[in-house]
């Protein structure tokens, strides 16, 4: 396998999840601010990625993942969000509180307790925001989604997954018991109505953070 450093993995992690749930490839100066470092940067890593053959691209242009990237990048996801399962089920963690944990430990630990982790939480085939967990192999089983804040009035779809980026959604999205496996019926872009058949104003930040069954 090409070495891969922390770094360049973040990178192939950012490329890769950038078009999990929708279909527009990350461009450079995207990819700069989701990482929050300068374009330069950027530039100095691409070059260096698409040399050991881990993504393609033209100068400007959007990013693209080789099989191999794909590969390596699936590899990391994976360490990512069966840590996430593991800090919330097995240590205690809330969901808003295990992604920074997940990033330093991703890098850190070896291939048998990752796969002693997997085993002793069953196998789980999402994380606790809904993101699939890639099998060893880099497969992935995503279910159909559409973003809530684009669902029509009417709408009636499970909660399958919820960004992460942002922790106070995911607190205020708690306090309802909203999270994945809550159906919901939208009401319009901005106000779904709960199991309880009560209605709840969202955010626009928050209607475009939740992804619901199509």
């Amino acid at each position: 396998m090409t070495h891969t450093t922390p770094a360049s993995e973040d990178y192939l992690k950012t490329i890769y999840a950038h078009t999990e749930w929708q279909p527009d490839p990350i461009t450079p100066s995207g990819l700069a601010t989701r990482l929050g470092v300068a374009p330069s940067s950027v530039t100095e890593m691409v070059k260096k990625l698409a040399a050991i053959g881990l993504l393609t691209h033209v100068p400007y242009g959007p990013l693209s993942l080789t099989d191999a990237g794909r590969l390596r990048a699936t590899a990391v996801v994976r360490r990512h969000r069966l840590i996430e399962t593991w800090l919330v089920r097995e240590m205690g963690y809330d969901w808003d509180e295990v992604h920074d944990e997940a990033e330093i430990l991703e890098h850190s630990i070896s291939d048998r307790l990752l796969e002693a982790i997997n085993a002793r939480l069953g196998f789980p085939s999402s994380d606790p925001h809904g993101d699939p967990i890639p099998a060893a192999d880099g497969a992935v089983d995503r279910a159909p989604a559409i973003l809530l804040a684009a669902a029509r009035p009417g709408h009636a779809g499970t909660v399958l997954r919820i960004s992460d980026r942002d922790p106070g959604i995911l607190r205020d999205l708690a306090t309802d018991g909203i999270g994945p496996g809550t159906r919901l019926v939208v009401v319009d872009a901005l106000t779904v109505r709960l199991p309880s058949g009560r209605t709840r104003p969202l955010t626009l930040e928050a209607a475009g953070s939740i992804w619901v069954s199509a």
